[in-house]
């Protein structure tokens, strides 16, 4: 595994999207554990991708206009939804006191759904891992899966740390309802950005 592969791993993962947000949302609205189920729910949304590029769907997906717009814009729905639920309290900063928490399955749905819908991680897997892993190399499927692996590891590592942070917080939040309410606002914002940005993302 070489020191380049680690340092773009780190860099891509580290880098805030979706996913990161709402980690630690659900760190600041309820707490350590919602925060490492929704790390390790994000986490689990990297497989399709990663079984796409092995099995080539990828490349039908950055060959297809149309699988790429399907995917792109359902994607956007769920940022928008997201977005829409959160202003209402209802969704990634909600915070449950008075009525029954998430469960861990949703949570872990509602993560995987964050990290399916979104075409450009497929095609990432696509063009990235190939660099690493040349074509007549011998065992290419085991280091693919190996790289891969690193890939999610990373993730969840920096997911969770990045929903642990959050939920440190969390008792200097949710007792200030200023606070919780332009943070509301605020990741509202952030997950239409978002679908905004994926909006116009090309192939």
């Amino acid at each position: 595994m070489s020191i380049e592969f680690i340092v773009t791993t780190l860099v891509v993962v580290i880098s805030p999207g979706v996913g990161a947000l709402y980690t630690i949302s659900a760190g600041l609205s309820r707490g350590v554990k919602a925060s490492l189920v929704a790390a390790f729910g994000c986490t689990l949304g990297i497989v399709p991708h990663m079984l796409a590029a092995i099995t080539g769907l990828a490349a039908i997906l950055h060959t297809s206009a149309l699988a790429f717009e399907i995917i792109k814009y359902l994607g956007v729905a769920y940022l928008l939804w997201m977005a829409w639920s959160t202003l209402r309290e209802t969704g990634a900063l909600s915070v449950e006191t008075d009525r029954a928490p998430k469960t861990a399955l949703k949570v872990i749905v509602e993560s995987i759904l964050i990290n399916i819908l979104n075409p450009k991680l497929s095609i990432f897997f696509f063009a990235f891992l190939p660099q690493f892993v040349p074509a007549d190399t011998d065992g290419a499927l085991g280091q693919m899966l190996g790289l891969s692996g690193v890939f999610m590891l990373a993730t969840f590592v920096v997911f969770a740390l990045y929903g642990l942070f959050a939920a440190a917080m969390r008792a200097h939040v949710i007792s200030r309802p200023a606070i919780m309410t332009w943070m509301r606002r605020t990741f509202a914002a952030a997950f239409v950005l978002l679908g905004v940005r994926l909006a116009l993302t090309e192939r």
